[in-house]
């Protein structure tokens, strides 16, 4: 059978690229992938051979093409059952698709003026324009989904989610920029930079020989 084949940014800014990862290194199964290399001459053009909107990520499986995050996800847990992607319960299935949309379509002041950089420690500055608002939100949701959904786990829901996989971008942003929650929201950070294919990510990111300059102050 025919691996599928993840098309992804380089490691060290790519943040849409490690939620479609972690979800598919979760799935077990073996795949392929393809790093594209971002800021480049010629970023946008190989992207488009893979994906219509030249962006990453994209998911090549078999004849189904995918080319956004959530639907990559949305797609391993259909055929990946197994996995546990989604939450069993559908209590708790509403409130990690509704975590994760918020996600998907929000906290654009975080992610404007504090993008993804594995390779940086930059100190604590001044939050501009929503920036705390959005910090204070994004550990609000931590705590409320450990609360009362963690269970006897270390993650959102207990065990890994896709819930997790689109908060785990925002744990490496937090360390990068100096932002240490306390108590729960502190502890949920540990756990999912203590997950083996985060530290994955984040070894093969520093190892990176590629640079670019917006993200890099």
């Amino acid at each position: 059978m025919e691996r599928p084949t993840l098309i992804i940014g380089n490691r060290n800014y790519s943040s849409w690229s490690l939620r479609a990862w972690l979800a598919l290194d979760a799935t077990g199964q073996e795949f392929d992938e393809v790093v594209i290399p971002l800021g480049q001459s010629d970023t946008t053009e190989e992207i488009l051979r893979w994906s219509p909107t030249g962006r990453v990520p994209a998911l090549h499986d078999g004849e189904i093409r995918l080319w956004d995050s959530l639907a990559i996800c949305e797609h391993l847990a259909e055929t990946c059952p197994e996995a546990g992607l989604w939450p069993n319960d559908a209590r708790e299935r509403a409130a990690a698709r509704s975590v994760v949309a918020e996600m998907h379509s929000g906290f654009v002041a975080l992610r404007k003026h504090m993008p993804m950089n594995l390779r940086a420690t930059y100190p604590v500055a001044d939050h501009q324009g929503g920036v705390e608002d959005d910090i204070t939100r994004i550990e609000s949701i931590w705590k409320d989904c450990r609360t009362r959904f963690g269970g006897e786990g270390d993650l959102l829901f207990g065990g890994f989610t896709i819930a997790d996989a689109f908060y785990a971008p925002i744990v490496s942003r937090f360390s990068t920029y100096g932002i240490s929650p306390g108590g729960i929201a502190g502890e949920y950070m540990d756990a999912v930079w203590d997950l083996p294919a985060m530290q994955d990510w984040a070894e093969k990111a520093r190892a990176e020989k590629w640079s670019v300059e917006r993200y890099d102050r």
